[in-house]
């Protein structure tokens, strides 16, 4: 089991080379991602974008374009349809948001001809690994499903797995979070948790440990646990925390990326290729750690 992003860095230098296309890639904080993965061996890119923009930022970054491959495109909605057709028909094995809004990037994803659609859930999975835990801890869903039901909940559960055992967690321990440990009726959290959790039992959610509802504190403390008197395979020992609903993980997301001694990455999975989907505000490490996780899912896939 990888513990942490430098052990995810050692085990993609073991893989396949992956190749990424990069949507409108006349992006300046993309394309230092994009010269630092390549520049160290572990991906190869495909730039879809306006030529002309890409040199410009490209020297003023010092980057070597003979390095990847250019595909000059200046229509925004173009380009991006390019980059994802490029991954669909399998010169590329996933997709890269680079100057182009999320909207316009996703409608191209989901292209009836060309995109990445599988019939399946789309959800968004983020990798942290945190300084004081001796694992990596996979949250979802953070960016893209906002109040999903126990039907969403049980799909975005498979699809974090795959991430995880793209990480090299074999059998993923996912804790169903909730504001309390207990089953309430007046709290749906709760009520969805058990509901997985029996699922899980009876072979509906297959590949892990699925077991709730935690109070956040005993899904990752085992010291909490014990105060609580939870006995689990999952309680304090959780790998992927299902978060009940867009606003508490989204403000989780946050708060241990500004107030904790993290790095993170995050993708879009449930598609037919990896998608990484990062946001301006997201820093250097995390989109080169984005790429990284990516690249593993492609392998496993």
């Amino acid at each position: 089991m990888n513990k942490n992003f430098n052990e995810l860095f050692t085990k993609v230098k073991c893989i396949n080379k992956k190749r990424v296309s990069v949507a409108v890639a006349q992006d300046e904080p993309v394309l230092e991602a994009i010269k630092e993965v390549v520049h160290e061996g572990l991906v190869e890119a495909i730039l879809v974008g306006n030529k002309e923009e890409i040199q410009d930022i490209a020297k003023k970054i010092d980057m070597n374009l003979e390095q990847v491959q250019i595909i000059n495109e200046k229509d925004v909605k173009k380009a991006t349809l390019k980059a994802v057709e490029i991954v669909s028909n399998g010169q590329a094995d996933m997709v890269m948001k680079g100057l182009v809004d999320t909207a316009t990037f996703l409608r191209s994803v989901l292209n009836k001809e060309v995109g990445l659609r599988t019939g399946k859930l789309m959800s968004h999975v983020s990798v942290f690994d945190v300084e004081k835990m001796n694992r990596l801890l996979l949250l979802t869903d953070a960016a893209f499903n906002t109040y999903p039901d126990v039907n969403a909940k049980k799909d975005m559960i498979e699809n974090a797995v795959q991430v995880a055992k793209s990480c090299g967690i074999d059998t993923p321990k996912v804790a169903v979070v909730a504001p309390v440990e207990v089953v309430n009726m007046d709290m749906q959290a709760t009520v969805d948790a058990a509901i997985l959790a029996k699922m899980n039992d009876r072979g509906q959610i297959k590949g892990c440990i699925v077991d709730g509802p935690f109070a956040l504190d005993n899904a990752i403390s085992v010291e909490a646990a014990h105060h609580k008197g939870i006995s689990s395979e999952v309680a304090g020992k959780a790998d992927i925390l299902l978060l009940p609903n867009i606003d508490v993980a989204n403000v989780m997301y946050k708060t241990l990326t500004y107030m904790s001694d993290s790095r993170n990455g995050g993708v879009l999975v449930g598609t037919a290729a990896p998608v990484i989907l990062t946001s301006r505000a997201d820093s250097f490490h995390t989109k080169v750690n984005s790429i990284i996780l990516a690249a593993l899912i492609a392998e496993a896939k």
